[in-house]
């Protein structure tokens, strides 16, 4: 009977040593989660938490095990960072597993994406450890991915174009000019001094030079008489309203002599109150400010008059300086003057570049839709006009929209050096750097584009889609009608949404189909699948191997009707 007893005793033991040193054995994939499944890319970033349990009765007492999650992808695997379990009898500071209740736990997956982890597979690896030896448990598989659609927000010239700062050209430009005639206190009599001074003359010149000349004409000529706001009312109601008169009587004599006919306008101000304010403000004189502020407390002429007249020291210097140059018809000539046409100034462009102004040189580049004709104008620009920055933005503008960002960064480069605040060039210079991928420099050069004239919202939300930070990107787009946009509301689960943007996008390309057929896919419209993604490979034929790797599609891959669409 102790024999028997002795027995037993020696095979429950032999079982309980056994269970505790044997290999730990594969592990059933039931028991791990991960979220999310299957991967996504978000922010440059594949994150991912996988929940695992260790079962009762497996994890031996005396073992460690260093879980690892690999992301493995056409031949080539990526390792997160491992993390070590204990067994009970191990002193450590790991988590430690119970051999009777097992246990659950968490590990957090991060990867740098790339394009090729489209197609790819997330396992755990486990390596255990005890004093005896180390050894591999089988490893588990634990998602598919990646979906990489945040991927697709597109940062071409096509979706964030660069702006081209306008030329100031105009074809009619007027050229003002002014003369006073002076008459003494209280008359309104013709002084030879006057009529014949230097301004006068000039002025009746400029008349007959604007008739005589093609590319010229007398736009308008106003004459004004006006009185001086001191004696009364009614005198210098009639002196202004004289001096109105023989202004343009003398004015038109002298263009007839000249065979000039030119229509006078002409007015009079009995008292000049805004003459003579603007000319007390530009003045020395003592007890200005009272005056003024006597100017805004009445209206009613006469009671500024006798306030005035009331600072006695300072009338008498009004009197002197201010008063003097109120007695006056003045006399405003505005000529037009027609530039060159848009005939000449292409000719000369391409002829004698030196004899076009910067404006007028600026301005040739928008007779042309030609890019490479644009940038051969801008570079005579650059060449010509070296210190304006609007030749180097503008060649950088074309640069990028040819695709050439690494010249079009230089262009722009050269532009912020000459005019550092410019919104328009840090614009471009952030639409540059963000589709060279540097994001960061985005940014610094978006932040110092307010007010720029070109698509700020866009920019910024296509850089909160980068970053993966889609509720921003999703203010900052609006209701702007573009694939980036639609991209976002994809991002955002808001497909109704994102099928009204696709349908707006105001020139609809391939990845507008591609998009649409994505929206199928997740919404389960097959139909709307193919005919999208026919329409997209019709388009691009390179979205054809992406839609086979594309996890979107993972469910449409064994159709017919798909396969003869990618193939």
């Amino acid at each position: 009977m102790r024999k028997q007893l002795f027995f037993a005793v020696s095979v429950v033991l032999a079982l309980v040593f056994s269970s505790c040193s044997k290999d730990m054995a594969a592990l059933d994939p039931s028991l791990f989660k991960c979220n999310p499944n299957p991967l996504e890319v978000k922010g440059g970033k594949v994150d991912a938490t996988i929940t695992g349990t260790f079962p009762v009765k497996y994890f031996n007492k005396k073992a460690t095990v260093t879980v690892t999650p690999v992301l493995k992808f056409e031949g080539k695997e990526v390792k997160g960072t491992p993390v070590t379990f204990q067994g009970e009898k191990i002193v450590g500071n790991d988590q430690s597993i119970s051999y009777k209740l097992g246990g659950t736990y968490s590990i957090k997956a991060s990867f740098d994406y790339v394009p090729e982890m489209a197609k790819s597979e997330l396992y755990l690896e486990f390596s255990a450890t005890t004093k005896k030896k180390t050894y591999q448990i089988p490893s588990v598989k634990v998602a598919d991915g990646v979906i990489a659609t945040s991927q697709l927000a597109s940062t071409s010239a096509s979706e964030i174009s660069a702006v081209i700062i306008p030329d100031k050209f105009q074809r009619v430009i007027q050229e003002m000019q002014e003369a006073d005639i002076l008459f003494l206190i209280q008359q309104s009599t013709l002084r030879k001094t006057e009529t014949k001074s230097t301004d006068i003359i000039e002025l009746t010149k400029k008349i007959k030079a604007a008739n005589d000349t093609q590319n010229k004409k007398v736009a308008g000529f106003e004459i004004s008489g006006y009185a001086s706001p001191d004696g009364g009312l009614d005198l210098n109601t009639n002196l202004a309203e004289k001096r109105e008169k023989v202004t343009v009587d003398y004015l038109n004599k002298e263009l007839k002599k000249l065979k000039t006919t030119v229509t006078i306008d002409s007015k009079f101000t009995a008292e000049d109150w805004a003459g003579f304010q603007a000319l007390m403000e530009k003045s020395n004189i003592q007890d200005k400010e009272v005056i003024l502020r006597v100017l805004n407390m009445y209206t009613d002429p006469e009671q500024r008059e006798r306030e005035i007249k009331n600072l006695s020291v300072a009338f008498k210097s009004i009197a002197e300086e201010i008063l003097p140059q109120l007695r006056r018809s003045r006399l405003k000539l505005t000529v037009d003057v027609t530039g060159k046409s848009d005939e000449e100034i292409s000719k000369l462009e391409k002829e004698d570049a030196s004899k076009l102004s910067v404006e007028e040189l600026l301005y040739s580049a928008t007779l042309t839709n030609s890019l490479s004709e644009k940038e051969a104008i801008y570079i005579k620009v650059t060449d010509l006009y070296p210190t304006d920055a609007r030749g180097f933005n503008n060649l950088g503008a074309v640069k990028y929209q040819q695709g050439n960002v690494a010249d079009a960064s230089r262009y722009f480069a050269k532009a912020l050096e000459l005019d550092p605040k410019s919104a328009d060039a840090n614009y471009n210079a952030g639409a540059a750097s963000l589709a060279k991928g540097d994001v960061a420099a985005t940014e610094v050069s978006f932040g110092k584009a307010a007010g720029t004239t070109g698509n700020l919202s866009q920019g910024l939300g296509t850089v909160y889609v980068i970053k993966g930070d889609y509720t921003k990107a999703k203010t900052y787009f609006g209701s702007t009608a573009t694939n980036n946009a639609a991209l976002v509301q994809i991002l955002n689960a808001d497909y109704s949404g994102a099928r009204k943007t696709l349908s707006a996008v105001a020139q609809p390309n391939a990845m507008t189909s591609y998009l649409g057929a994505i929206i199928g896919a997740r919404t389960n419209d097959r139909e709307s699948v193919y005919s999208n993604l026919k329409d997209a490979v019709k388009q691009d034929k390179s979205l054809a191997q992406k839609a086979v790797k594309d996890i979107e599609f993972a469910k449409f891959a064994t159709d017919e009707t798909f396969i003869s669409i990618v193939k």
